[in-house]
């Protein structure tokens, strides 16, 4: 029978040479030359502000939500559609979490319900870039500057998307808000296993950062000889990675384009695969607002209930084909549930139970898509 996995990691085939380097160095505990490599790769492809590596993407969600100095009773608004590590890392320091709405035409929370939400207490907004797609980064900076709230970007699947502002200026995405964290776990575009990057924007948090990511320390200070020693200053975790990680994300970020090249030639096979098949209203593909850019980081459907879902994920089942569904509604979760008392989140919760993901790698042949295309049409 064919199998045909939900994901498959990509290897351009140089990661081990790089390890083997690193390891060869003497210098693998983190913070050499592939992770300054990497680093200033970010700040300058991107114009992002000052990049640190992290080992995940929920460890920079947690240095941010340090970063802001969020204490307990603090409220941080938040998509309930998104993964736990968003909202983990501000409950952790004792945050309350108001959960907003996700738009009706795709995931992304819904920009002009944000202001119904803030209240004295709110400290920040943290938008997710579900799949890549931008959301409407200029309303929720709009609100940020009204209430004096930090925007906090979740861009863990936003690598190499962009958002085209009202001005008509195109900006990364991770570059608006005060901060940002991305991913490189193996399911993203780019990876290094795990691995995440957090992006400190706003320049007053540029040298805390440092310090919280070595774990409350000013080292890095002292290994570039600002200090002649080195203690403990602020509160942090051990949050930079071994220099193994960086360098294998030094081979991804070699091959980005061909990379994003390559995905982005699948996601449109997929497009144009299934777009005639939507007429039945049996379920609807992704649509990108007029404002954001498609990285490619995933394809996904939208069916017109829970049932039609699982029959198809059933049926693609049965010819070997791993399709999954995501997020479940994080006000609903066993942990959050009765903390929830806001208003039923529809939208959240029908993509909840709607929204189905299609296997998605670099090297998904031909073959395979017309395969997975065909299964769905039937």
């Amino acid at each position: 029978m064919t199998h045909i996995g939900f994901n498959k990691p990509y290897l351009t085939g140089k990661e081990t040479e790089y390890i083997t380097d690193a390891v060869a160095s003497g210098k693998i505990s983190g913070n050499g030359k592939y992770t300054q490599w990497c680093q200033q790769f970010f700040e300058q492809k991107y114009a992002f502000g000052k990049c640190l590596l992290t080992t995940s993407c929920t460890d920079a969600l947690e240095m941010a939500s340090i970063l802001i100095n969020i204490q307990p009773g603090d409220e941080v608004i938040m998509p309930s559609y998104t993964f736990v590590s968003t909202a983990n890392a501000f409950v952790l320091r004792g945050a309350k979490i108001i959960f907003a709405d996700s738009n009706t035409e795709n995931p992304n929370v819904d920009a002009s319900k944000l202001e119904s939400l803030i209240t004295p207490k709110t400290k920040a907004i943290v938008p997710v870039h579900y799949a890549g797609i931008a959301c409407d980064m200029d309303m929720i900076m709009d609100l940020a500057n009204k209430y004096n709230l930090y925007i906090i970007e979740d861009a863990a699947q936003a690598i190499d998307s962009f958002y085209i502002g009202r001005d008509g200026v195109r900006k990364a995405l991770g570059s608006i808000g005060h901060l940002a964290a991305f991913s490189f776990h193996e399911t993203k575009n780019i990876i290094s296993g795990e691995g995440g990057m957090l992006v400190i924007n706003d320049k007053q948090f540029a040298s805390r950062a440092e310090i919280i990511w070595e774990k409350g320390t000013n080292r890095a200070a002292f290994f570039r000889g600002e200090i002649d020693k080195y203690g403990w200053v602020d509160v942090g975790s051990s949050f930079l990675p071994s220099e193994v990680i960086a360098a294998f994300l030094w081979a991804q970020i070699e091959q980005l384009n061909k990379i994003q090249e390559k995905r982005k030639i699948i996601w449109d096979q997929y497009y144009e695969g299934l777009k005639k098949a939507t007429v039945k209203g049996r379920f609807k593909l992704p649509q990108i607002p007029n404002y954001a850019t498609n990285n490619a980081h995933m394809f996904y459907l939208v069916f017109e209930s829970l049932e039609k879902r699982d029959e198809c994920i059933s049926r693609l089942k049965n010819k070997g084909i791993n399709a999954v569904f995501h997020y479940l509604s994080l006000h609903k979760s066993p942990y959050y549930n009765e903390k929830y008392l806001g208003d039923d989140l529809i939208c959240s919760n029908q993509y909840s139970d709607r929204l189905l993901r299609l296997p998605f790698y670099y090297e998904l042949s031909d073959a395979d898509l017309k395969l997975i295309i065909n299964v769905i049409k039937e």
